[in-house]
């Protein structure tokens, strides 16, 4: 493969329904200098078995390709947990700095 990512037709429809809900939000764009924890709610619209990390790289995907970020690369903490069954799912994220200096990097 040459390095592109081919999008299934479901993974489109995500992706268009994604970025439609983000422009109604007010949210802030990091820079790529910034060290970010992230707080996933995922919501799901059934109660059928899932795997709750099977939300997450599709949803911070998302989020890189909307800008709100520069990219995923500068999460360093993660939380996920799964809500409450919503008819249609939804994902509620809360994008936080991260001013430790437990994250820099040492020489």
């Amino acid at each position: 493969m040459n390095g592109r990512n081919i999008l299934s037709a479901a993974g489109r429809a995500y992706r268009k329904a994604g970025l439609e809900a983000l422009e109604g939000q007010t949210h802030t764009l990091w820079p790529d200098s910034v060290r970010l924890s992230v707080v996933l709610t995922v919501c799901p619209p059934d109660r059928r078995r899932r795997d709750i990390d099977n939300y997450v790289k599709a949803c911070l995907d998302l989020l890189t390709h909307g800008g709100v970020y520069g990219d995923d690369s500068q999460i360093d903490r993660l939380t996920i947990t799964r809500g409450p069954v919503e008819r249609g799912g939804r994902a509620v994220v809360q994008i936080t700095p991260i001013t430790s200096t437990l994250f820099e990097a040492q020489p």
